[in-house]
């Protein structure tokens, strides 16, 4: 498997100062350093609006559910029980 060490690094370092010369260094740290920060601050809004809208969904699923529940309850109809089919019946003699 490649990994990059430090010589590698090194030789990555010399060729970018070669190429942009050693005063756009700082230039070029703080721009990729601003763009980690962006890229880090636009990923934790992703998350949070994903967690905002399952909360969204959560809240509308157990409204729903309420609706759905107090509907069934309501159709039902209460059964009433016949108190005289409760006692025992008396034998004639």
């Amino acid at each position: 498997m490649m990994g990059i060490g430090f010589p590698e690094l090194m030789i990555i370092l010399v060729i970018i100062m070669i190429i942009f010369g050693a005063g756009k260094l700082p230039e070029i740290g703080s721009a990729f350093g601003n763009s980690i920060r962006n890229f880090k601050k636009s990923m934790k809004e992703v998350d949070e609006a994903e967690e905002a809208t399952k909360e969204e969904d959560t809240t509308e699923l157990n409204e729903a559910a309420d609706a759905t529940n107090e509907g069934v309850n309501e159709e039902q109809p209460e059964t009433v029980e016949d108190p005289a089919a409760s006692t025992p019946k008396m034998e004639d003699k």
